[in-house]
């Protein structure tokens, strides 16, 4: 099992900046994959952004230039510095861990961009 701890959503003006973090414990795998997801009311979740165990990462063209994740292995920890944040990115946001097959969620952050 995997425990999933997201924390840092909030209430944001358009414009301004947010950092998400996800702490990650129980039985971790040292390769993995650390996504983070995010829901907006009516619509399906979707991926936002990923980084690999090495550090590869890669995003949604709608997050791109504007999100960063980033990842502190020693900490089992995954980041995402999400500025110029729109109206439209407001959502639920949720942490993502797979490890080939297995994969686990957490309970997930609100985070609401005010315009």
């Amino acid at each position: 099992q995997v425990q999933l701890v997201e924390s840092g959503g909030g209430l944001v003006q358009a414009g301004g900046s947010l950092r998400l973090s996800c702490a990650a414990s129980g039985s971790i795998f040292s390769i993995n994959v650390l996504d983070w997801y995010r829901q907006a009311p009516g619509k399906q979740r979707e991926l936002v952004a990923t980084v690999m165990s090495g550090g590869i990462t890669s995003y949604a063209s709608s997050v791109k230039g504007r999100f960063t994740i980033s990842r502190d292995n020693a900490k089992n920890t995954v980041y995402l510095q999400m500025n110029s944040l729109k109206p439209e990115d407001t959502g639920v946001y949720y942490c993502h861990y797979s490890h080939l097959i297995i994969d686990f969620w957490g309970q997930g952050t609100q985070v609401t961009v005010s315009s």
